[in-house]
């Protein structure tokens, strides 16, 4: 058991390691040709907003006239020669997401044809890119995204929502910087890719419709007021003719890489898939059904093999608001369940960019004794799982995963190692 579970803290930290995306930065701008006739502006949104300027910078130097850094707390790893570096609120947006977004928006309104914008984008972008439209406040949209939140709602509903309220989204910002040209560098966080829905897509023409957004209402029973509702009825930009966009990195690259190195140990790689959706506590239990199938020999499969699933689950808040965790923790403490007694077993899940849910870990993993572990501290996990407390289960019994801010953000994987 010693061994697999190295094993995954290894997988684990080598596969980070391996998405950072400061070569993929560097290699994208080598090939993009920039104008020599204007200046070059920089603008990072994103919990690796801080990385990929840094790498800009590395690679273009003073060639960058200006630019400004929005990232989440405790991201910033320290000056950047000629930006400005503004931590603020994820995954709700706060007083200096407004002053960080504005400062954006002043450095790139009154540019010319000639200049261009470079826009860095990665996950956490809608959050910390943000400047309501006029008579929305930001308590506004706080309670709007709550209560998408708490009711289960997944990226594209939510970012559906938050972008026909603000000033910068759905293709505003690209509106904004006209006549200079965006060209805007993704670290996608969103499964399949779609670039409306990455941040939002401040950059490109809206795939989405009023109805579409007022679907959402009705489905979840938002309690929206008429003025919120006025705007979500209201059509955005469907036609963007000043903005570039390239996805660099996505969780594919994440899955794959996680399936090179495991192989490279003698492990059969099996990508299940890159698009795991839905509840985190089921895709626990359904990631221990496969377990359990596998370790009995029912599949064709050759062992050690690794099954890896990557993409982004969402939590259903049920408890009484004192539970403490994130998706990637549920799926672990839930699939702790199924695997007990597995001694070849090991289950982990965790989120490229460290941070699971409003924690300081980054995911859990879990083994045969898991469960058994914390029967012995009189600890429950449907009780757990009831009340959302998967961190405190979790790091009683020293099974959280905790990388810090990694610099990244490409979704979350999930794994299933079997011996």
């Amino acid at each position: 058991m010693q061994s697999l579970i190295g094993d995954a803290q290894t997988i684990i930290k080598r596969t980070i390691e391996e998405n950072m995306p400061e070569v993929s930065v560097k290699n994208v701008l080598r090939k993009h040709k920039i104008s020599q006739e204007g200046d070059v502006y920089v603008a990072a949104i994103g919990k690796a907003a801080w990385t990929m300027a840094n790498a800009a910078y590395c690679t273009l130097g003073t060639r960058i006239k200006r630019g400004i850094v929005i990232t989440k707390y405790n991201h910033s790893k320290g000056e950047i020669p000629n930006m400005e570096i503004i931590e603020a609120g994820h995954p709700l947006s706060d007083e200096n997401t407004i002053i960080g977004t504005q400062k954006v928006i002043d450095m790139v309104k009154d540019l010319k044809a000639r200049d261009e914008i470079l826009f860095f984008v990665s996950g956490g972008g809608s959050s910390l890119f943000e400047k309501p439209l006029e008579g929305v406040t930001l308590d506004d949209i706080v309670n709007i995204n709550n209560q998408l939140l708490a009711c289960g709602a997944d990226i594209v509903e939510i970012n559906m929502i938050r972008k026909r309220l603000s000033s910068v989204k759905a293709g505003r910002f690209a509106q904004i910087c006209a006549p200079a040209k965006v060209f805007t560098i993704i670290l996608s966080d969103v499964l399949g890719d779609r670039l409306d829905s990455i941040a939002s897509g401040p950059t490109v023409p809206d795939m989405t419709t009023s109805l579409d957004a007022m679907n959402v209402v009705r489905k979840y029973n938002l309690d929206v007021s008429d003025k919120i509702k006025k705007y979500l009825s209201e059509e955005t930009p469907k036609n963007i003719d000043n903005a570039e966009t390239v996805i660099m990195q996505s969780v594919r690259t994440l899955c794959q890489s996680a399936a090179e190195i495991a192989e490279s140990f003698g492990y059969t790689p099996l990508i299940l898939t890159d698009e795991l959706s839905g509840q985190a506590r089921q895709a626990g239990s359904f990631m221990a059904q496969i377990a359990r199938q596998v370790g009995k020999g029912k599949y064709s499969i050759k062992r050690p093999c690794i099954i890896i699933l990557g993409g982004e689950t969402v939590v259903c808040v049920k408890g009484k608001g004192k539970g403490k965790g994130g998706r990637n923790q549920e799926i672990a403490l839930a699939a702790a369940e199924g695997i007990e007694g597995m001694e070849n077993v090991v289950i982990f899940s965790l989120g490229s960019d460290g941070t699971d849910g409003p924690t300081d870990a980054a995911g859990g993993i879990v083994d045969g004794m898991t469960a058994e572990k914390l029967r012995q501290k009189k600890i429950k996990i449907s009780e757990v799982l009831d009340d959302n407390d998967s961190y405190t289960a979790l790091k009683k019994i020293n099974s959280l995963i905790v990388t810090g801010p990694t610099g990244t953000n490409v979704n979350d994987i999930s794994v299933i190692l079997v011996g």
